[in-house]
C-alpha cells in the first residue's frame, strides 16, 4: 500500500492504494465518481473514462492510479454549474444521447474543446471526437449537440430544450439531463455497504475435458471470501434462452465447448483483488480436437461438441410452390453464394450485475433485455421459487440483442447467497467479447430466376449458421433469416432451408436484424445482377418485385394494409437517379417474435401520491427510448403533466413481456401503455388525481395469433406486422462514403427526434457492417479481444445520413405503430455493395468489404484485403 495526494474537483484527497489499481477504479471504487465510466478495460480505446487531468482530457484507465501523485483532476462532477447546464440541455434538445453510457466521457471532451477554442468547427468537433466510440447513435447528433452548446458557452444564454407532450412530438428523453452528466447510473455505478466484487474463471482453451479444477490458491487469499465451482450448486446446472445447454459452471469431466464456458467465480473486498483470485484458479485439461467450422460440425460420424447432442442443432424449412418447374421456365436463372462474418456488439457497457439479499429474497439489478427472463433463470439456478428473486433494471449501456442471454446476473445472486452480503459481477471487456452471443457467420447459397421483363419467379436457398457454442437463440436466427431471405420481394415459389450448427467457437445469437442483414445483403445483391443480365437498372427491378398488399412474403404469409415498401422506395427515386455512384436496396424486417411464439406487452400505472404517478412497463430501456415514448403516450392520453411521471421495469409489478426483442417493444409496450392511459382517463372523469391515490390500472396488448413458417397452409400469419425501409448510399469520386439516405416506413412515429436517432445509429453499424467489422476466430480463439480492432467507425469516418421518415400505419394498434430498431441496417451493407459496384464494377459476395475504396478510406493499411473473390 502507498498513499497518493492530489486534488478532485477541487477538493485535496489523500488515498491509501495497493498495486494495479487503474486512476479509472480508483476515482470510481474508491472515492464514488460515476460520471467516468469504464468501457474498455483499460486499453483507452472508447472514450468513456474521459476526465480533465491537469486541465487536459485524459482517458483515465490507461493510467496507473500512483500516477495521480500531485494532480489536478476535473470529472464531469466538478465542472462549472453553468457549463453542467449548456452541456446537459445541448444534448437533450439535440436528442443525442441514446444508452447514454458514452455520453459523460464525450461532455468533458467537449467541454475541453470549447473551453480552448472560440469559434468551433464541425471538422473540430469531428477531430475531437476521435478517441470516442459510440455504438447506438452514429454521431450525429452528438455532433449537434456540441454546435448547439458552442453558441451558449461565452454568453450568458443557455440552450433551450423544447417540451412537447403529444404523440409524433420531438419530445425530451426520459431523464436525459441526469444521463449526459452521468447521474444516471448504470449496475456498475451501484455501491453497497459491506459490497464484495465478483470475478468469472473463463476456460483457457476451446474444446476439451476438464481433469481437475484447483481452487485453492484463490480460497488461500487474504479478502476473497468465497469461490464457487459446480459443486457448489444446488439448483439448475443449465441456462439458456431457449436450449437450457450453457453450463452455469462446468464441472471436472466435463467438456468445455468454448473459450467463454464459466468454471468458477470469486467473491472479494475489491474488484482487483478479484480478478486475481479468479486468474489463481488451476484447472487441468484434456485437450480435444477443436470443431470451428460448421463444414467440420457436419462431417460425417465427426465428434460432437456436446456429449448429448448433434452439432445440427436445427433445420428450419420452408416451401411453397413448384421452384424446379418455375427455375426450368425461367428466362434467366442465377446462382451466387454469398458469406457474411462474425460481428462484436461492442456494447460500451460491459455486462455487470449486483445482487443483494432482503430477508428470504435475493434483490438483483440487472442490465439484460429481459428481467422476468432474467428472474426465471436466476430462480432455477437457485433452486428456488420466483418468488423469492425480484430482478430490476438498471440503466442500460447499450444491447443490441447482446444482453438477451444470463452472462453475470445468476452468478452475482450465487455470491450474494453464499456470502451473505451484496456482490457485484463484472465482466472485462476480454471476456464479454468472449462470454456473451456474436451475430452470426453465414453461408448463404442462392439460385434466382425472373422472367424476361424482369419479374421473379422462384428462390432456392441454402443456408448454414456458425451458431457457436451454446445454442442462444441461433435457431430462431436461422428462422428469422430463412423467413426473410427473399426481402421484400414477390416469389411464386420458394425453398428455403437453414441449418443451425454448433461450433467450438464463441457463441452467436440475437443482433440487431437478427439474421436478416446477412440475407438482405445476399437477396438485394441477386437483383442487381438479375437487374443487369435483363437489361434495367437495380430501381426498376425492385419497383417490378416489391411485395403488395395480398401478396406472400417469404413465408407465405399475405400482406395485409400495411404495407409500406413502395412508398419507401418512390422516397429516394429522384435521389437515386441523380448520383452516378449511388447504390440501392430495400428491406423488410418483422416486428414482434412471431412465428408461433406469443407476443405481449403490459404496462401498469400507478397513482403513487399527490403529483406522483408511476408507469411500470415489462420490456428493458436500452437506448431506443422506450421509457420515454410510453410517458409521452400516457401523457398524451390522459394530459398528465410528464414531470410527474417516473418509469420502472422491475419484476416487483405484474407486466411480464418476455425478451426486449424483434423490434417490438414500442409497438407492444406503447399500446398497452395506450389502454392503460385510457383505462385512467375514464376514472379521471370528473375528479382528480390527489384523489385517485393508490389506483392501479394495467394494459395488456396480446398478440397470440401467428404460426411457425414450416406450418404452410394458405395464408401462414409468422408475424405480427413488419416494418419497410429503402436506402441509398452515395460514393465521391474516389469511392469513399459521401452520403445515406434511409427512408423508412415506421407506422405511426410516435417520437421523431428518437425515431431518427435510432436509424442513424443503425445506419452507422450496417456501414461498419458492410465495409469494415469483422471478429475472426481460428482453432475456436478469437484473435483479438479489443475494441480498436473492431473496426468501428468513428465521427470522422461516418457520412451524413439523411432520415426520411414515412407512416403507413399498421392495422394492429391504434396508433398504427411498426418496429424500426432493427430494420435500420437491414439494406444498408446491400446498398453500400451496389454503390461500389457501380463505383469499380466489382461484385461483392464476402462481408465486410476490406477490399473496397470505401474501405480503405477508414481502416489501417494491414487490413486492406482483397474481397474480390
Amino acid at each position: 500500500m502507498s498513499r497518493v495526494d492530489f486534488v478532485l474537483n477541487g477538493e485535496p484527497i489523500s488515498l491509501e492504494l495497493e498495486e494495479g489499481v487503474t486512476a479509472l477504479h480508483a476515482l470510481r471504487d474508491r472515492l464514488g465518481v460515476v460520471s467516468a465510466k469504464d468501457g474498455c478495460s483499460g486499453h483507452g480505446e472508447c472514450g468513456a473514462c474521459t476526465v480533465l487531468w491537469d486541465d487536459k482530457p485524459v482517458m483515465a484507465c490507461t493510467r496507473d492510479a500512483h500516477r495521480l501523485q500531485g494532480a489536478q483532476i476535473t470529472t464531469l462532477e466538478g465542472l462549472a454549474t453553468r457549463k453542467r447546464e449548456v452541456l446537459s440541455r445541448a444534448f437533450v434538445q439535440t436528442a443525442a444521447p441514446q444508452c447514454g453510457y458514452c455520453i459523460p466521457g464525450i461532455a468533458v471532451r467537449a467541454a475541453d474543446l470549447l473551453d480552448h477554442k472560440e469559434d468551433v468547427s464541425r471538422e473540430d468537433i469531428l477531430k475531437a471526437l476521435r478517441p470516442h466510440l459510440c455504438r447506438c447513435t452514429g454521431y450525429h447528433k452528438i455532433v449537434g449537440a456540441i454546435e448547439l452548446a458552442a453558441e451558449h458557452w461565452r454568453g450568458d444564454t443557455l440552450p433551450a430544450v423544447d417540451n412537447p407532450t403529444g404523440v409524433g412530438d420531438r419530445a425530451p428523453r426520459y431523464r436525459g439531463a441526469a444521463i449526459v452528466m452521468g447521474e444516471k447510473p448504470y449496475v456498475d455505478d451501484l455501491r453497497r455497504e459491506g459490497m464484495l466484487y465478483g470475478a468469472l474463471h473463463l476456460s483457457k482453451i476451446p474444446r476439451g475435458r476438464i481433469l481437475t479444477v484447483d481452487t485453492s490458491a484463490a480460497l488461500a487469499m487474504p479478502g476473497v471470501h468465497a469461490v464457487l465451482t459446480a459443486d457448489d450448486l444446488s439448483g439448475a446446472k443449465l441456462t439458456g434462452p431457449i436450449r437450457k445447454d450453457t453450463p452455469v459452471y462446468a464441472a471436472e469431466g466435463d467438456l468445455v465447448h468454448c473459450i467463454g464456458t464459466v468454471i468458477a467465480s470469486v467473491a472479494a473486498e475489491t474488484r482487483e483483488l478479484a480478478q486475481r483470485a479468479a486468474a489463481a484458479i488451476r484447472v487441468e485439461y484434456e485437450e480435444l480436437p477443436v470443431i470451428d467450422t460448421p463444414a467440420a460440425a457436419l462431417a460425417k460420424n465427426g465428434p460432437k461438441v456436446h456429449d448429448t447432442r448433434d452439432n445440427l442443432a436445427e433445420t428450419c424449412v420452408i416451401r411453397r410452390g413448384d421452384v424446379d418447374a418455375l427455375l426450368a421456365g425461367s428466362a434467366h436463372v442465377l446462382s451466387e453464394t454469398f458469406h457474411s462474418q462474425r460481428v462484436e456488439h461492442a456494447f460500451i457497457e460491459a455486462e455487470t450485475s449486483l445482487a443483494e439479499l432482503e430477508g428470504d429474497v435475493v434483490h438483483v439489478y440487472s442490465q439484460g433485455q429481459g428481467v422476468h427472463e432474467d428472474r426465471h433463470e436466476i430462480a432455477a439456478v437457485l433452486g428456488w421459487p420466483v418468488e423469492r428473486v425480484l430482478v430490476e433494471l438498471v440503466s442500460n449501456g447499450g444491447g443490441f440483442g447482446g444482453k438477451e442471454d444470463v452472462t453475470v446476473q445468476h452468478h452475482a445472486a450465487l455470491l450474494a447467497v453464499a456470502t451473505g452480503r451484496p456482490v457485484k459481477v463484472g465482466l472485462t471487456r476480454e471476456q464479454s467479447m468472449r462470454v456473451h452471443p456474436k451475430r452470426h457467420p453465414l453461408d448463404m447459397e442462392y439460385t434466382v430466376g425472373c422472367d424476361a421483363e424482369g419479374r421473379l419467379t422462384a428462390a432456392r436457398i441454402r443456408i448454414v449458421g456458425d451458431t457457436g457454442a451454446y445454442l442462444s437463440v441461433g435457431d430462431k436466427i436461422l428462422e428469422r433469416a430463412a423467413g426473410h431471405s427473399c426481402g421484400p420481394y414477390f416469389f411464386q415459389a420458394v425453398d428455403i432451408e437453414a441449418l443451425t450448427v454448433y461450433t467450438n467457437n464463441v457463441p452467436s445469437g440475437a443482433f440487431r436484424g437478427f439474421g436478416v442483414n446477412q440475407t438482405a445483403f445476399a437477396i438485394e445483391g441477386m437483383l442487381d445482377r438479375l437487374a443487369e443480365r435483363v437489361g434495367l437498372d437495380p430501381y426498376q427491378i425492385r419497383e417490378r418485385n416489391i411485395l403488395s398488399e395480398g401478396q406472400p412474403f417469404s413465408t407465405g404469409q399475405l400482406m395485409d394494409s400495411g404495407v409500406g415498401i413502395r412508398q419507401t422506395l418512390e422516397a429516394v427515386r429522384e435521389d437515386y437517379y441523380a448520383h452516378p455512384r449511388a447504390g440501392i436496396a430495400c428491406g423488410i424486417k418483422n416486428t414482434g417474435i412471431g412465428n408461433g411464439m406469443v407476443d405481449v406487452g403490459r404496462a401498469m400505472v400507478r397513482i403513487e401520491g399527490a403529483g406522483q404517478v408511476g408507469l411500470y412497463v415489462g420490456f428493458t430501456e436500452m437506448g431506443q427510448g422506450l421509457h420515454t415514448i410510453c410517458r409521452q403516450i400516457l401523457c398524451a392520453e390522459t394530459g398528465i403533466d410528464p414531470d410527474m411521471v417516473h418509469v420502472e421495469t422491475s419484476t416487483r409489478f405484474p407486466v411480464e413481456s418476455g425478451m426486449t426483442t424483434a423490434s417490438r417493444a414500442t409497438l407492444l409496450a406503447g399500446e398497452a401503455t395506450r389502454r392503460a392511459a385510457v383505462a385512467l382517463s375514464e376514472k379521471l372523469a370528473g375528479t382528480t388525481l390527489d384523489a385517485l391515490v393508490g389506483e392501479e390500472v394495467l394494459g395488456e396488448f396480446l398478440c397470440d395469433f401467428t404460426v411457425s413458417p414450416q406450418t404452410g397452409g394458405p395464408n401462414p400469419v409468422t408475424h405480427v406486422t413488419f416494418g419497410y425501409a429503402t436506402q441509398v448510399v452515395m460514393l465521391d469520386e474516389e469511392g469513399r462514403l459521401e452520403k445515406v439516405i434511409a427512408a423508412h416506413d415506421a407506422g405511426r412515429v410516435i417520437n421523431q427526434a428518437l425515431a431518427e436517432g435510432q436509424i442513424e445509429g443503425a445506419v452507422h453499424m450496417g456501414l461498419g457492417f458492410a465495409l469494415t467489422e469483422d471478429m475472426p476466430a481460428e482453432g475456436g480463439y478469437l484473435k483479438s479481444t479489443r475494441l480498436k480492432d473492431l473496426n468501428i467507425l468513428r465521427a470522422h469516418h461516418t457520412p451524413p445520413v439523411e432520415v426520411r421518415l414515412i407512416e403507413v400505419p399498421d392495422p394492429h394498434s391504434a396508433y398504427g405503430i411498426k418496429g424500426i430498431g432493427e430494420i435500420g441496417l437491414v439494406p444498408t451493407a446491400a446498398a453500400v455493395a451496389g454503390a461500389l459496384r457501380r463505383f469499380d464494377g466489382i461484385w461483392r459476395t464476402h462481408l465486410p468489404m476490406k477490399g473496397s475504396a470505401a474501405a480503405r478510406a477508414v481502416l489501417p493499411k494491414r487490413l486492406h484485403e482483397d474481397d474480390h473473390a
